[in-house]
């Protein structure tokens, strides 16, 4: 799927509870700013409207993210990994992720840059990331 009006080319390998992980992504730097859930309902949103929505866990229901702080994360693409058990969900974000006003969320934020990227054979792929993809 390309762009924000499009659909994915087939369904996420949903868990049990009807969820998908969704790795949230700045498009100018490709630095993860959060992971959330997705269920199908907040997929077609995000589809739909071009603005990026989630599944909350702790309230069981349908959010945008912004829907409160006026912060929203605009889509630009999103894609499925080669197992369709994950999404990456890469965005021009208005505003601070976190609801404690920082970019991206912060713990995410550290692992993140510095986790090294595998192959499925074991093979390291990258130094670090974002910065080497």
């Amino acid at each position: 799927m390309s762009g924000a009006s499009g659909t994915l080319a087939r369904d996420p390998a949903w868990d049990p509870s009807g969820l998908v992980p969704a790795v949230v992504q700045d498009r100018s730097d490709g630095r993860v700013l959060m992971l959330a859930w997705m269920d199908a309902e907040a997929l077609a949103a995000t589809l739909e409207t071009g603005l990026v929505h989630f599944h909350s866990r702790s309230r069981d229901r349908l959010w945008r993210k912004g829907e409160t702080s006026g912060h929203e994360l605009r889509l630009v693409d999103v894609a499925l990994d080669c197992d369709a058990d994950a999404l990456l969900v890469q965005v021009d974000p208005v505003g601070p992720t976190c609801h404690r006003g920082t970019r991206a969320v912060s713990v995410l934020a550290r692992v993140a840059s510095r986790c090294e990227i595998v192959d499925r054979n074991g093979g390291l792929r990258d130094q670090s990331w974002p910065g080497h993809q």
